[in-house]
């Protein structure tokens, strides 16, 4: 009873300029899709891995457009607050490809992961919505692969439908290479995972997630946690409002320069799940379906 109390009390509210439809900003998610696709890379510190990531990712959807005129794109680089040269680099890209192409958004404040994505996801112009780390980590050509799980899931209720990549599949080789306690943590974070919050999902931590527009709007516009365990949360809000999800098996390679910590985040983690459960089950997070003229 005290810890349902301390979640309670201590439940955050949605940022207003978030929670709010602003009318007259633009772009904005609330408005029609004028992009076929919008990718949101969250950057904090990447200066040195955000090239490779970019590269990859332009000149794939590059050689896409040119193969199909009619496909339109828009890549969102979210500077979340960098201490490091992050915003001049991206906004080299912008100088190359075209601000229409790629835009840079930059945050004065370090919001964590889920809030810099959340700003991306706001601002974006595409018909589908994909997350994409910085860091590369995932093969940007394996877009077809939760493309494909998305089209799977047709059709959409109210257009609203997520395909998550997932590393899954490379588990068993991932924890011979990980030390005992690493793998002890994963395997808790995992069962806390399942046992408060999502079910279904065997990977809910990939950065690969495609979104259409709907379902983007409605799932972050409720979404509160804005670190680590924002990914959880967003999968929880898309169960309850019965949005399906799609989990496909994507390229995954380790890079250097996580901003991880073992121990501390995987803590903070699971603190967050915790409360994520016991905040939606006491009201003081309530779910509510969003729309805007």
């Amino acid at each position: 009873l005290q810890i349902c109390a301390i979640a309670h009390v201590t439940a955050n509210t949605m940022p207003q300029e978030d929670a709010k439809c602003r009318k007259g900003s633009a772009p904005n998610i609330h408005d029609p899709a004028t992009r076929e696709l919008s990718v949101v890379v969250p950057s904090y510190n990447e200066e040195n891995r955000l090239p490779l990531m970019m590269d990859e990712a332009l000149d794939y959807l590059e050689k896409r457009q040119k193969i199909n005129p009619s496909f339109t794109y828009e890549v969102i680089v979210v500077n979340d607050g960098s201490k490091d040269q992050t915003a001049k680099v991206a906004k080299e890209y912008c100088k190359k490809y075209g601000s229409d192409k790629v835009r840079v958004i930059s945050l004065e404040k370090n919001r964590g992961k889920g809030g810099a994505v959340r700003t991306g996801v706001f601002s974006s112009r595409g018909e589908k919505i994909l997350m994409a780390d910085a860091d590369g980590a995932t093969k940007f050509a394996d877009i077809e692969k939760v493309e494909e799980g998305l089209k799977n899931l047709q059709p959409w209720p109210k257009g609203m439908a997520i395909s998550c990549g997932s590393r899954a599949h490379l588990e068993k080789d991932s924890i011979a290479k990980r030390s005992y306690f690493r793998t002890l943590l994963m395997y808790g974070f995992h069962f806390l995972v399942w046992f408060l919050c999502v079910k279904e999902i065997r990977d809910t931590q990939c950065g690969f997630k495609l979104l259409t527009r709907e379902a983007a709007l409605q799932t972050f516009s409720n979404l509160h946690i804005e670190r680590w365990a924002f990914d959880v949360e967003l999968l929880y809000i898309a169960q309850r409002l019965k949005i399906p999800i799609a989990e496909v098996a994507v390229n995954w390679t380790e890079i250097e320069g996580s901003k991880l910590v073992p121990f501390w985040s995987w803590l903070q983690m699971g603190r967050d799940l915790l409360f994520i459960r016991l905040r939606y089950m006491t009201g003081a997070w309530k779910l509510e379906a969003k729309k805007c003229n």
